[in-house]
């Protein structure tokens, strides 16, 4: 990769691992999850319709709205309140870690939503590790707390959500500049939260620290990174791209143990080594089937490639 390239990956690899350090800031500072996540959401629209031309989004939402809403609900409406409920519960490194299941849920549907990918041999090896490091983290570090357990499920949730939403965005919306269809695609959570902030709403004046983390997830973590996510992939391409899925919960854990004295349990010690391997090896490039080709056809044979986001 060149030195852009680099300089987005540092950038979306700190920017996609803060986010949980700050939700985490925000619960325990008093924000319910549901008005946290519009607010999140609102300023990265509004950061994102500053830099965007506003004709671009507009234009992109013709005969694309369905497609649109469809991501929306998938990458952003469902998962980030599921997430700010989940840190209720559990630390923001445990969050984080469940997080990085995402993958392990995109090789499973893929089976079903993807003919070109296939769920055998290394893959298959890399889902039961991945699997096997969720159960570690759930069975160990949150084993018998009925609240913990039900934060841990809220986040595996938002990861299954997380691994619906790029197959949306592949088959639907892949021909979009980046940064136009998430200013779209902000702009629509938005509207879609609303309801959820205005039942949700603070009963008490959120402090400084807690106004600035909101600030920070919107401003940075939202709206910065689609930028800076979006300059990764053209640069590098999506295969490069994909792995700040691995590092992403690093981040988060280094993070939480430094600034909010989290200490990961035993299972943190054997599920995310375990979860990373199982997402590396389920989402490595499938091997193209190989085809007979005839002696006679002078047409040369070209196997599909794949896009990831």
């Amino acid at each position: 990769m060149n030195a852009r390239a680099w300089v987005a990956f540092g950038a979306v690899s700190l920017l996609w691992g803060l986010p949980y350090l700050l939700l985490k800031a925000g619960v325990d500072g008093g924000l319910p999850p549901g008005f946290l996540a519009w607010a999140r959401v609102a300023l990265g629209a509004v950061t994102l319709l500053v830099l965007v031309p506003r004709g671009s989004v507009r234009a992109a939402f013709r005969g694309r709205l369905r497609w649109l809403a469809a991501f929306a609900v998938a990458e952003v409406v469902l998962p980030f309140p599921l997430i700010a409920v989940g840190e209720q519960h559990v630390s923001s490194s445990l969050a984080a870690t469940l997080i990085a299941a995402a993958p392990l849920f995109v090789a499973v549907l893929a089976r079903r939503f993807d003919a070109a990918e296939r769920v055998t041999g290394r893959r298959l090896a890399g889902l039961l590790a991945g699997l096997a490091g969720v159960a570690a983290l759930v069975g160990v570090d949150v084993s018998g707390r009925p609240d913990e357990l039900l934060g841990a499920a809220a986040i595996l949730g938002a990861a299954f959500c997380y691994a619906v939403g790029p197959m949306i965005l592949k088959r639907r919306l892949a021909d979009l500049d980046p940064r136009v269809s998430m200013a779209a695609v902000l702009v629509l959570s938005s509207a879609l939260l609303a309801p959820a902030a205005v039942v949700d709403v603070p009963r008490v004046m959120p402090s400084p620290g807690v106004i600035t983390a909101v600030v920070l997830l919107g401003v940075l973590c939202t709206a910065a990174a689609m930028v800076f996510y979006g300059m990764l992939v053209a640069e590098a391409g999506a295969g490069r791209a994909l792995v700040i899925t691995y590092v992403n919960p690093v981040v988060a854990v280094i993070l939480g143990t430094a600034l909010l004295g989290e200490r990961p349990g035993a299972g943190m010690a054997v599920g995310l080594p375990l979860i990373l391997l199982g997402s590396w090896l389920s989402t490595g490039r499938a091997k193209p089937p190989v085809t007979p080709v005839s002696t006679t056809s002078s047409q040369p044979l070209v196997p599909s490639g794949e896009c990831r986001r």
